[in-house]
């Protein structure tokens, strides 16, 4: 919820009633499901509606709305809550920018502590207030009131005496990871942000800083398999269904790529039928290689831990794992097939143990350097390194092991 709230006097002239449904309608929805309960209501009601709700929700609202619509209703919200509004849509997304909300504390280094805390008073009937801040004539930060302290000053003393100076900031375009990894070892329940000049522009509670981290991380495992981050539970079906589907598509065309390597080797399947029982086999195990190495991949990225230069001793590190898994599994897939072979009295059970363990090295080390390069790309190429990594995984290790397994047969098997 929002941690600054109106004044009676600000509040837009609505009906409280239909406010308050409206608000339990949109609550754990996203943008989408926001804008379609509030289609068709007036503006004063949606800024009612919106001023209840955190940052991140109000701008993705608002700038889905039609242009004439969010005028009217950036014009229908109090003043200082649409300044907000629009400086945090300024933005890009997923910035610190997008989550912060309004600085209700602010203070001139001039007044008083009984000026300041005459104010306070007044403030925190209306607004949750942890910190108060210090700003010059031309809005710049310089420190950061601790309400001890005004506690045991002196009536007569100047905030700028008992402030504390150069407080630790968020800049307000700084991305939300890279704000999470500066403030995790400097745990505040609240955090000024500022702009490039050091002006004050806003606060973000540590709470929603770590939230909106949790919610990306949360959002992962359905990216990778083209589920948008917006999809909620209550998403209508028909918006789940114009997320999902493209993917959807994508993945069958994909598909029919290994498909095609399949076909291309029909005649060594024709005649050796055990070769099909063990495809499964092997798409099964590099895949789950493959994914191994993307889960891993994706947590560092997410975590920071991916430079540039530890890319290259990444990828290294994924084909050794891939080398020593595959062999060790390789050797129990081709004794597996020895012994099916044998039992099927197969005068060729050694050779297809051997292209089972060859095959099975080969994909692994293959699966495990896609698991790790895939994300990598999509990242170089500017793209979400989560979104559908799952999909191009699966047909590169399924084309490398089903390739490899029928080529390896078709040589050496005759």
């Amino acid at each position: 919820m929002a941690d600054t709230h109106p004044t009676p006097a600000e509040m837009p002239d609505t009906a409280p009633d239909r406010v308050a449904d409206l608000q339990a309608v949109i609550a754990g929805g996203g943008p989408d499901e926001a804008v379609a309960a509030l289609d068709q209501e007036s503006a004063p009601t949606i800024a009612a509606v919106l001023l209840e709700f955190p940052p991140p929700l109000v701008v993705g609202t608002l700038w889905k709305l039609p242009d004439i619509k969010r005028e009217q209703v950036l014009a229908a919200a109090p003043a200082r809550h649409r300044e907000q509004w629009v400086r945090n849509h300024s933005y890009p997304a997923h910035t610190v920018g997008r989550l912060m909300s309004i600085a209700p504390a602010v203070f001139n280094p001039n007044e008083t502590i009984a000026e300041a805390v005459g104010r306070l008073r007044e403030l925190v009937r209306k607004a949750l207030i942890t910190y108060g801040y210090v700003v010059d004539d031309d809005g710049t930060l310089i420190g950061v009131l601790i309400f001890r302290d005004l506690l045991f000053a002196s009536d007569d003393q100047l905030l700028r005496d008992v402030m504390l100076p150069r407080p630790y900031s968020l800049m307000g375009g700084m991305g939300v990871e890279a704000a999470m990894r500066s403030a995790v070892t400097i745990h505040y329940p609240e955090y000024p942000v500022v702009d490039e000049r050091n002006r004050l522009i806003g606060i973000l509670r540590g709470q929603a800083l770590f939230q909106q981290q949790a919610f990306e991380l949360s959002a992962q495992p359905g990216q990778m398999v083209g589920v948008e981050a917006e999809e909620r539970l209550a998403t209508p079906w028909h918006r789940s269904l114009r997320f999902r589907h493209p993917w959807l598509q994508l993945n069958l065309l994909t598909a029919f790529a290994a498909a095609a390597v399949v076909g291309a080797f029909q005649e060594t399947i024709d005649r050796t039928v055990l070769l099909a029982a063990f495809l499964p086999v092997l798409a099964g195990q590099s895949g789950n290689t493959g994914c191994q190495a993307l889960a891993v991949t994706l947590r560092g990225m997410t975590l920071g831990e991916l430079r540039s230069d530890r890319r290259a001793g990444i990828a290294r590190k994924e084909m050794l794992l891939g080398l020593l898994n595959g062999v060790l599994v390789g050797v129990t897939a081709g004794a597996g097939m020895f012994a099916y072979a044998r039992w099927q009295d197969n005068p060729a059970a050694m050779d297809l143990a051997i292209v089972v363990f060859l095959s099975m090295v080969l994909a692994c080390i293959v699966s495990g350097l896609a698991g790790a390069l895939i994300p990598m790309a999509l990242k170089r190429l500017g793209s979400d390194p989560a979104t559908a990594s799952s999909i191009f995984l699966t047909t590169a290790t399924d084309v490398v092991s089903m390739g490899t397994f029928l080529a390896l047969a078709t040589v050496l098997i005759r």
